[in-house]
């Protein structure tokens, strides 16, 4: 059975015929896509994206329902690419996608007109000899933060994994959604919070702040690119499937490496 698709831009079907690139300019016709007539495929386009738009509209409620303290900027950015991924295969333009774009819209306005609280200053002090909890999986935010953390902040610092929900007593979060911890605060990643609370002047620390910060929030902020690539090797090492421990030891080497880059 032929299927004539050459009134549809080829980009609008490339995704299932294994990846190929197109010329954005050309025509296609298929032949066959497993017996699946042009309505059936073009039904499983449709009833797929409301699903995932929807799911995006849940966690989104659930993130502007939170107190303003716990809206950290990292879940915002994750939700954001989500919807990035959805639109590009979004063919077919459910109505469900401008509503989600309101929604983001709405949770940046809210995230940029809120007054920041006052906080006391820390005492380094009492982050000496601490217990320090992070998410599974370490990233090249998580990565950077434990390298600052044991070379300017606690030298003696034991790193720990946990999920959200069971985070050890008397330990310190970080890059975790919990208000006593450290992590993203309005537009800068842990890294750039834990350098701000602990007043680290270092110049080459600056440096890496830029590039972790574009790495992690992906906004271009300072036109650094090198994180990128450290971010990429990560998540290599991630797909190897070794441990947390590990993915962490060779990602603070990694940091090590990048400050001792910068003259």
């Amino acid at each position: 059975m032929t299927i004539d698709v050459a009134d549809l831009e080829a980009r609008e079907f490339h995704h299932i015929l294994n990846g190929s690139p197109f010329d954005l300019r050309r025509k296609v016709l298929v032949q066959r896509i497993d017996n699946i007539s042009t309505p059936q495929l073009i039904g499983r386009f449709a009833e797929a994206r409301p699903r995932e738009y929807q799911e995006l509209i849940w966690q989104l409620q659930e993130f502007s329902d939170m107190p303003r303290a716990k809206r950290a900027l990292g879940r915002l950015s994750r939700l954001r690419s989500r919807f990035q991924d959805i639109v590009e295969v979004d063919f077919f333009h459910s109505p469900l996608q401008k509503r989600v774009g309101d929604l983001l819209a709405n949770a940046d306005a809210a995230r940029l007109t809120a007054k920041p609280s006052e906080k006391p200053k820390i005492d380094a002090r009492e982050y000496k000899n601490r217990v320090w909890v992070t998410r599974p999986r370490p990233g090249v935010d998580r990565c950077a933060s434990a390298w600052l953390i044991r070379r300017f902040i606690d030298s003696k610092a034991r790193f720990v994994f946990a999920p959200e929900s069971h985070v050890p007593t008397n330990s310190v979060p970080f890059d975790m959604f919990h208000e006593n911890g450290f992590g993203h605060r309005g537009n800068d990643c842990t890294f750039e919070t834990l350098q701000k609370e602990f007043r680290i002047r270092d110049r080459r620390v600056k440096v890496v702040s830029e590039i972790i910060h574009d790495a992690d929030i992906a906004d271009d902020k300072f036109g650094r690119k090198e994180g990128y690539g450290v971010d990429e090797i990560l998540k290599g090492w991630a797909r190897q499937g070794i441990s947390d421990q590990e993915l962490l030891d060779r990602g603070i080497q990694l940091i090590e490496g990048l400050y001792h880059s910068q003259s």
